[in-house]
Parts: structure tokens; sequence; C-alpha cells
């Protein structure tokens, strides 16, 4: 366990917390866990019960929810400092997806009752957990548009700039920081691996982007927006 690091998701500028007063935040540590988890594994599976409220404080992670014939489709990605299965913990429920660490990651899970003790003295954090709410669920809405009605080129180059906005660039200002498997690309995408293997080619071809292993570069921004505005 490395308190530093959960701590971190308490005390960053960019968390929630960050503006919670120092007995509040010591609430919310008192009774909390540190847990590191490696690439591949999974931090909860769809249908268990959420017993707190889960900080990625480290790494990145993907959520999934299988479908027809056990094919997954990747609702959503994380990156520090963020929480997932928050919607479930809220709405008393069971988690509806499967968060699994794409590369090592750390995660804080903050203590229900702990976490519900200080919601109900603190309204400035209540609304702002209702902004990241109604922030996600728009997007959510907006992705759903994408998956349905664009074009397969269309949502592939929108999934090539979602991950680029979440993770951003590498030092060259052209590789996205985040290293996904082809099929990985095409369960964010909602298409086929060999659908997301081919147009990905393409893309290559067209000089809009660079492969190299589970590398992408963009090389050509402009024309990648175009494709997934039009698409």
């Amino acid at each position: 366990m490395d308190n530093n690091i959960c701590e971190h998701c308490i005390n960053n500028e960019n968390s929630i917390f960050f503006s919670l007063d120092i007995r509040e935040k010591e609430i919310l540590s008192e009774r909390h866990t540190c847990l590191h988890i490696k690439k591949g594994e999974t931090i909860y599976r769809e249908g268990e019960k959420p017993n707190g409220l889960i900080c990625l404080s480290a790494g990145k992670v993907k959520i999934y929810k299988e479908g027809i014939g056990g094919r997954e489709q990747i609702v959503r990605m994380a990156k520090p400092v963020g929480f997932i299965g928050y919607r479930a913990l809220f709405a008393e429920e069971n988690y509806m997806a499967t968060a699994l660490a794409i590369e090592d990651s750390t995660i804080c899970i903050i203590n229900r009752d702990s976490l519900f003790r200080v919601l109900n003295t603190n309204s400035y954090l209540s609304l702002s957990i209702i902004k990241s709410f109604a922030t996600e669920l728009g997007f959510s809405n907006s992705r759903t548009v994408t998956l349905t009605q664009k074009h397969i080129r269309g949502r592939l180059a929108e999934s090539l700039l979602f991950l680029k906005d979440t993770y951003g660039l590498e030092q060259d200002n052209q590789t996205i920081k985040v290293y996904l498997s082809r099929e990985d690309i095409a369960n964010l995408s909602n298409m086929t691996t060999s659908n997301a293997i081919r147009t990905l080619s393409n893309f290559a071809s067209e000089k809009v982007i660079a492969i190299e292993g589970r590398k992408i570069r963009i090389l050509d921004l402009d024309r990648l927006e175009k494709i997934s505005e039009h698409g």
C-alpha cells in the first residue's frame, strides 16, 4: 500500500475533493484502500456490488460491457485523476460493466459511508459530483449518436481523436499516449477487428496517421477531424 499515491486522489488540484477542508479530507482518508493493479487485471466485474468510490491514481483503464457472443463494447476510458464505477455506487445498483487496467495502475477506494458522511454536510461537493454525472451523460449521449450514425471511417477517426483528447500526445506531439490492441480500437469504435485493421491501414496509406505496432502517430490532424466530422 502507498498512501502517498492514494492521498493524491484527494489533494490533487484537479480532484473534486481538493477544495474540502482538512477535517473532511481526514474523513475520506480514514477508511480508504489503495491497490496496485497490473496490466490486464480486472478492477471490478459486471454484476458485482460496489463498496466505495474508486479513484484512478495512476495508469489507464477501460470500462467495457459484453454484448452478444461475448463481444466487448468499450463504453469509457479512464485516466488519472478520475473516478470509475460511481454510477452504480450512487444508484445503489450492481456494476453494469467491467473495468480492466490496460497498463499498470493504482486505484484508491474511498469508503462509501465516509464519502456520504462528507456529502451530507457539503453541498458544494454534492453539486460537483452532479456536474460530473451531467458531463458524463452528455458525452455518453454524443457517443451513442456517433456509434450508430457515422460510417466506419468516421467512427474510427472520432475514436482516435477521443484517445488523443483523453490521454494526450507524446513529446513528439504526434503519437497518441495510449497503446491499444486492434481489438480494443475496434471495440471502442463499434466495429469488427478486421474492419478496424483495414481502416487504420487506409488512414496510413492516405498519410493521415502512421502506425508502428500499437503506436499511432497523427500526421494530419485537420484531415482526421474532417473525416470524423463528415463520417
